[in-house]
This record gives C-alpha cells, structure tokens and sequence, in this order.
C-alpha cells in the first residue's frame, strides 16, 4: 500500500537561520514509497553489510551502538536540486527555491569503522546503499532509487550511519531508524531507512545512478 505521507517538503528559506537546524525545519526529499509506520521495528531493525568484503555483517541497532564508538557531528545536507525553480534554461524534477538544506547535529557510527571492520576487500571500488522505501509507482517488482559512492569517500571518517538527529530520534521522514549521512555529496547518497550497504568491484549501477 503507497503512503499517505508527503514526498518531498520544502523549508522556507528564512526559517533557516539557526545555527543547527531544527528537527521540524529539516527538508524532506523521497525518492520512493516511504515505510509506514507500522513497518519499523527499531528493537528489530538490521543492517547488512555484504559484497566484497571478508566478513559479512549482520548488524542489529543495539549491535551498531555496543560494537562501534559513538559520535556526534553537525553535517550538512543538501538536494543536488536545490535552488532548481530558477535554473536557467529550466530543468525538469522538483521545483526547489532555496528551503532543501539543513545543517542539524546528527548521531551514530562512523561509516568507516563499521566497513573497516567487515574488512574492506582492496577490489572494492565502489558501496551501494540500499533502504526500506519502494519505488514510487508501488510496483514491487521496480528498484528504488539507491545511490552509492567511491570507496575512498565511504571511508572518510566524516560519514555516519546514523540514528538520531540533534539528540532525538530522528523522524521518520528523515530516516528513521537509520540512516546513511554522506555530507559534500548530494543527499540522496545519504541512504534513508537503511537496510544494506553492498561493496561492489565496479561503479554502482542501481536506479538513478546511470540516468
């Protein structure tokens, strides 16, 4: 059943003034179908870490905060269409003033840390990221949206998987229970609902990756 839940919401430019971006003014931008609800167990959430690496991981919440160091980091993320409503010539995909960015504090494990220790396999070249939402039409049998990035930037020290945002769980339209945070590239490489994060030998190829 497809959501009833907005896709993508837009935070007026002039309410972004704080100095961390509060969990309410934090734009939403979906790819896909969002979970409900009633789909997440966060006692019962998993993430798989898979593909060329040593050591498979299976890894529930309460593993990823046991096994790996905790930080907390202010990281910005940004729509690569931000600011597309007044590109010139136009250009087609949501029409975004200036409002799809925030800077909020965000909690979790570093990336790195947990690929390091499924072992990093030297043929990976590239991660790709899988999450809980479904493609928009609803079709099953359609891929999500799943980006992926350089094996050199999943092992920057900067990205998180994370599972709160300024102390807080974060909301569901923003992730929750876990999400990929990937600042300096465009937020949809930040994984939300994250479910698996696959290590391949060549340049992910998942929906949107190769237009």
């Amino acid at each position: 059943m497809l959501s009833d839940r907005p896709i993508n919401i837009e935070t007026p430019a002039h309410l972004l003034d704080d100095r961390i971006t509060p969990a309410d003014r934090m734009f939403v931008r979906n790819n896909g179908q969002p979970p409900n609800a009633s789909q997440i167990d966060p006692d019962h959430w998993s993430l798989a870490i898979d593909g060329l690496v040593d050591t498979p991981l299976d890894l529930t919440l309460a593993q990823l905060k046991e096994r790996f160091e905790t930080v907390t980091l202010q990281l910005q993320l940004e729509c690569a269409g931000n600011g597309r409503a007044y590109f010139l010539p136009g250009a087609s995909g949501n029409q975004w003033t200036f409002g799809a960015i925030g800077c909020p504090e965000w909690t979790g494990v570093r990336l790195a840390d947990v690929l390091e220790a499924a072992g990093v396999k030297q043929s990976s070249i590239y991660t790709a990221h899988y999450g809980a939402d479904s493609h928009l039409s609803g079709d099953p049998e359609k891929q999500s949206i799943s980006r992926g990035v350089p094996i050199a930037k999943a092992l920057d020290p900067n990205n998180l998987i994370a599972w709160a945002m300024n102390g807080e769980p974060m909301p569901l339209d923003n992730g929750h229970p876990l999400r990929l945070v990937v600042p300096g590239w465009p937020g949809s490489c930040s994984q939300k609902w994250l479910t698996r994060i696959s290590l391949l030998d060549t340049v992910h190829d998942g929906a949107k990756m190769t237009g």
